[in-house]
């Protein structure tokens, strides 16, 4: 069930006050405050909806999995303005309103609402492994377990380029919403998944190439359900993920943190390469010793952290 939370008078990391924000949350598994609490933030076109009927992550969370709700308590809260609330006048038109860091703190007020001090563990994916990221320098006590799973302390050159490509698509386009997720699709997956998909092969009933269907497929799915404000709120999210800013370099801010670090790569990923997470790790390692850096081996590219739960639940039975 949908629930919400007022943050009045919020400042935003840029200055811009906002007199109020509804933050909207799901609760699954535990009732709060009998069990620990693990925080799943959602990636850019997700939503609280982590586990259940409709769950995104279906695979990883629920009852006898390996985030078990038979055991945990798990929380997640919708970026606001993502649009899941269903209501038009809690869509955020000023896109650039948001960084990372901002959603890290307003996820920080939503917590102390709460009367929540302490999480079991904070899981993200993509722009919400950044978010946690983020929480985590904002928050150096209150993660046991930091999981940042096909994700970055910060937004590297490759991905702000890419980035900039959807913004320029979702202000440009006639179709905005389903031309950006078509370029989208061909970063989030690669080329040797293509090839194993689909071959090749030719629809004859639609008169096109198998691969050209299935884009346009899931760029119609997307403009169907996910508001064009929205997408570009959360892809200038993303572009903006940053610890070290203002704050002194990525090791001072590292050190800071007490978490037990778990990072979780994707060999094929060419969004949030692995290369960028293996110098991560060797700087952690300067500074901290309760870190671990792991590698999911898929062709699936950067959404194989939505598809190969066998390998994700054996990297993470452990903390579970």
């Amino acid at each position: 069930m949908l629930q919400e939370l007022d943050i009045l008078n919020y400042t935003t990391i840029k200055g811009k006050s906002i007199d109020q924000i509804h933050l909207t949350y799901e609760v699954f598994g535990k009732p709060l405050y009998t069990a620990p609490i693990v925080l799943v933030n959602h990636a850019l076109t997700g939503n609280s909806a982590v586990c259940g009927e409709h769950g995104w992550w279906n695979g990883l969370i629920g009852k006898d999995k390996c985030i078990d709700t038979n055991r945990y308590t798990v929380l997640s809260f919708n970026i606001p303005g993502n649009g899941y609330d269903g209501k038009e006048e809690n869509l955020i038109e000023e896109y650039k309103i948001f960084n990372a860091r901002d959603i890290a703190v307003i996820f920080s007020e939503g917590l102390k609402l709460l009367k929540i001090d302490k999480l079991h563990a904070v899981i993200g994916g993509s722009v919400g492994g950044g978010i946690a990221w983020e929480l985590a320098a904002l928050n150096p006590s209150l993660i046991t377990h930091l999981i940042p799973v096909a994700t970055d302390w910060k937004s590297t050159d490759w991905l702000k380029a890419n980035c900039l490509v959807q913004e320029q698509i979702l202000l440009n386009s006639k179709n905005p919403v389903r031309d950006a997720r078509l370029h989208a699709m061909l970063i989030y997956r690669s080329p040797e998944s293509f090839k194993q998909k689909f071959n090749r092969t030719y629809n004859d009933e639609k008169d096109m190439y198998n691969i050209e269907s299935w884009l346009l497929y899931h760029g119609e799915k997307l403009d169907g359900r996910f508001a064009l404000s929205a997408y570009k709120e959360l892809n200038h999210i993303l572009a903006n993920i940053d610890i070290t800013e203002g704050r002194g370099d990525f090791n001072e801010v590292a050190a800071s943190i007490q978490s037990n670090i778990h990072i979780i790569s994707v060999d094929s990923d060419v969004f949030f390469t692995a290369a960028e997470d293996k110098i991560t790790f060797k700087k952690l390692k300067r500074v901290k010793q309760n870190v671990t850096h792991e590698i999911i081996n898929s062709v699936h590219g950067h959404d194989a952290f939505l598809i190969e739960f066998e390998q994700l639940n054996a990297l993470l039975k452990d903390v579970f």
